[in-house]
């Protein structure tokens, strides 16, 4: 008996010293919760020492000094009561066990309602009338209840701390399982030297040190702890209900028994229904707030879904909210919608960085210069809204100062960015509508960009108009190929001043049966918009070829040109189309004459240059339109491969002609005059477009031009029409009048033929009819 109480001490004592180096060693979140573990096992040791020496002098005279044995049964029972109660105050404080005071509050309730059940069905048994121990039954130890309740704390509390925390729980466990062995072993203990003798001692004190032993080991190496989630929903209502259906059978079998609850029979059920409120108390309260922080995050998150991110305005949603309380108020408002001109190129070229930065400025800039009420919204992209409410007179001030606002530079790390902003104002038109003065202010900002950007437009009913009509021609426009709506006319190009049709330049008109003759610029821009420009650009280039082909079948000496728009050019298939045109319609690709503007250099010039020598290489050649409008400079004319020059309108009427300084001579124009040195000097052909009046013919031949195109020499007629033309410029009678072509001198411009003197007096030929004879239009055009 000796020798196994020397044993436990020892085993005790090794684990206590293992827990309390364990304690000196760990830092951080863990120390606290070891040095209560150590205090504890310190109790507890002190608590066996005690009851090991009490029992091995009792042994001798064990049933004559059972008041002395009591004493010292009270000293085990406070020593195991107190360290099991620290003991669970370490398990508490361990990291991982709980959250926080709360979550404390609410684990150590849960124990203690699993422990005054655990106590109470204890009681049922080991009372009258059932003594499940029989006359072992320490009926006559009271101060042993002390241990019972903190081995029945231990119970319930422990394996409620381990199901609740957090994985991995192993050696949570293991702490769990020593500290229930701890308090129940003591419990032994104290009950042996009460009355079940020295063998239940030394159970207890093997119980104790085993228990001891499992703790220190378990607290050597602890788990990383992990966040655990309070309890807010209740998910382990079972610890409640168990318990309870524990405490009312055993309840009933002790009445069944003929049982008679006693004081702490009683004490232990108010014990668990005090608990009880309490926990649900803890939890009534934990729902309440966990209800408020939900509907917290609710309001935060509806607002989120109705600001945008980037800006911190109102978007889309918030908008719409803000337009529909006005409506539903009544409240007198106007819609302004704002563009940011050319952002696109920002992101482009400077990086989507900086692109978010302008908008988040611009964002700030709608808030600072805006009135309280006014709602500011970010709909998408670089598009702005601003909804003014109750002073509509004020709108067109507050768009003024936008406009401003806006457009002023934006700082950033490189280089400032310059943007300008185009603004639609719309208000309410009569009942309010939401739907309606969105699309008004969306039509006036659609308006004042067609309208050059950088503006403000006000809402007309006729937008509407346009917008139908636009819409109607891109919806006929897609099927009028098919319908066989479309035709070609040709307006003729003049050999000069024999004024011969010699070429054609192919125009595109469009009859429709219900909306009449549109106007090519009103449709070919709308082409380009919707991407049908070059299912029409085919159309139109097989057409030409084809009535070129049948032009040149019957003798004719002519070429045809086509205009080619920008996005044609570009196309990688563009010129294979034109390849193919030409040898399914027979055309000799030198009689194909490609026309493209001057807008077209605008755009990227080396990729211009290398569609154009490819173009080149099927062997048509290339006009450039409207030479003068602004677009192309003398270096990028060099660098261009172009055959011919086409003199813009604007160059031909702009000035009044002019006569020779010093000499006698026609008047010339001036304008016409240097182009055509210049033409001739990069050895391109020249042709005048728009001449229009006898004087601006005279000014063109006087100048040396050798082609002319414009309204004298013909508009754009049928096929049929021009066809009459060539075969009365080349019929027997129609010779023209013999002029000698003109010089240039060196010094100024070249003396010309009476026939052009009677042009410049107003009696030059009014129709292509007139003075007409053979030219071979190829010889006319070899310079080119």
């Amino acid at each position: 008996m000796t020798a196994v109480a020397a044993l436990s001490w020892l085993v005790a004592a090794s684990a206590t010293a293992l827990l309390v180096v364990a304690a000196r060693r760990r830092n951080g979140s863990y120390r606290p919760a070891l040095v209560l573990l150590a205090v504890a096992a310190g109790v507890a040791l002190a608590g066996l020492l005690t009851g090991l020496v009490a029992t091995l002098d009792a042994v001798p005279h064990w049933k004559h000094d059972q008041g002395q044995r009591t004493g010292w049964a009270t000293l085990v029972s406070i020593g195991t009561g107190a360290s099991g109660l620290i003991f669970l105050a370490g398990l508490l404080r361990l990291p991982g066990v709980a959250s926080g005071p709360a979550a404390t509050l609410r684990l150590a309730l849960d124990g203690l309602i699993a422990a005054a059940a655990l106590w109470f069905v204890g009681w049922v048994l080991f009372a009258e009338p059932t003594r499940l121990l029989g006359d072992a039954t320490p009926m006559a130890c009271v101060p042993i209840l002390l241990a019972t309740v903190s081995a029945a704390l231990a119970a319930g509390l422990a394996p409620t701390a381990v199901f609740r925390a957090a994985a991995p729980r192993r050696r949570l466990t293991g702490l769990g399982a020593g500290i229930i062995a701890v308090t129940w072993g003591g419990l032994g203990v104290a009950a042996g030297l009460c009355q079940a003798g020295p063998a239940m001692v030394l159970v207890g004190a093997g119980l104790l040190a085993a228990g001891l032993l499992a703790a220190a080991l378990a607290v050597r190496r602890v788990d990383r702890p992990r966040p655990v989630e309070p309890d807010v929903i209740n998910r382990y209502s079972a610890y409640s209900i168990i318990p309870m259906l524990a405490m009312a059978v055993s309840a009933m079998y002790h009445l069944l028994q003929d049982g008679r609850f006693g004081v702490l029979a009683i004490l232990a059920g108010t014990v668990e229904g005090f608990a009880l409120v309490a926990r649900q108390h803890l939890t009534l309260r934990d729902v309440r707030g966990y209800a408020e922080r939900l509907a917290e995050r609710e309001a935060h998150f509806r607002e989120l879904a109705h600001t945008d991110p980037l800006t911190g305005l109102a978007n889309r949603r918030g908008l719409l909210r803000a337009l529909h309380r006005c409506a539903e108020a009544g409240t007198p408002s106007v819609l302004l919608g704002l563009d940011l001109d050319g952002f696109k190129n920002v992101n482009d070229m400077r990086g989507h960085d900086v692109g978010d930065a302008v908008l988040a400025e611009v964002g700030e800039r709608l808030r600072g210069n805006l009135r309280p009420g006014d709602v500011a919204a970010r709909l998408g992209g670089d598009e702005f809204a601003v909804l003014l409410q109750g002073r509509p007179a004020d709108a067109d001030r507050v768009a003024e100062r936008l406009l401003g606002v806006l457009g002023r530079a934006y700082d950033q790390p490189e280089a400032p960015v310059f943007l300008s902003v185009s603004i639609g104002v719309a208000g309410w038109a009569g009942e309010p509508d939401v739907e309606l003065l969105q699309r008004h202010a969306d039509l006036a900002l659609r308006y004042a960009k067609q309208r050059g950007k950088n503006r403000i437009e006000r809402y007309d009913a006729a937008y509407d108009q346009l917008l139908r009509r636009r819409t109607t021609l891109e919806h006929e426009l897609r099927g009028a190929i098919e319908r066989d709506e479309l035709r070609l006319a040709f307006q003729p190009v003049a050999s000069l001043p024999s004024v011969r049709p010699v070429g054609a330049e192919a125009l595109l008109r469009w009859h429709h049966p219900e909306l009449g003759n549109v106007r090519p610029d009103e449709f070919i821009p709308l082409a380009e918009e919707c991407g049908m420009i070059a299912k029409l650009g085919a159309w139109v280039l097989h057409q030409a070829c084809y009535q070129l082909s049948r032009w040149l079948a019957d003798g004719h000496d002519v070429w045809v040109s086509v205009n080619v728009s920008p996005r044609e050019l570009h196309a990688p298939e563009y010129v294979v189309l034109v390849a193919e045109a030409l040898r399914a319609h027979h055309v000799p690709p030198q009689r194909l004459v490609l026309e493209v503007t001057e807008h077209a250099v605008a755009t990227d010039l080396d990729e211009l240059v290398r569609r154009l020598t490819a173009l080149r290489l099927t062997g048509v050649r290339i006009a450039l339109d409207d030479f003068g409008a602004g677009y192309s400079s003398l270096g990028q004319l060099r660098r261009l491969p172009i055959d011919i020059l086409k003199i813009d309108h604007s160059l031909v009427a702009e000035h009044e002609p002019v006569r020779p300084v010093g000499r006698d001579g026609p008047a010339f124009a001036p304008m016409v005059d240097i182009v055509m040195r210049l033409g001739h000097q990069l050895g391109l052909e020249v042709i005048a477009e728009g001449v229009t009046t006898p004087t601006e013919l005279a000014a063109v031949v006087a100048a040396g031009c050798r082609f002319g195109q414009g309204a004298l020499f013909g508009w754009g007629v049928p096929a049929e029409h021009l066809e009459a033309m060539l075969d009365a410029a080349t019929s027997p009678g129609a010779r023209p009048v013999q002029v000698p072509a003109p010089r240039r001198p060196q010094g100024g411009s070249e003396q010309v033929t009476a026939g052009v003197e009677r042009a410049s007096r107003g009696d030059a030929p009014t129709s292509v009819n007139q003075h007409v004879g053979s030219v071979d239009s190829s010889r006319e055009m070899r310079q080119a």
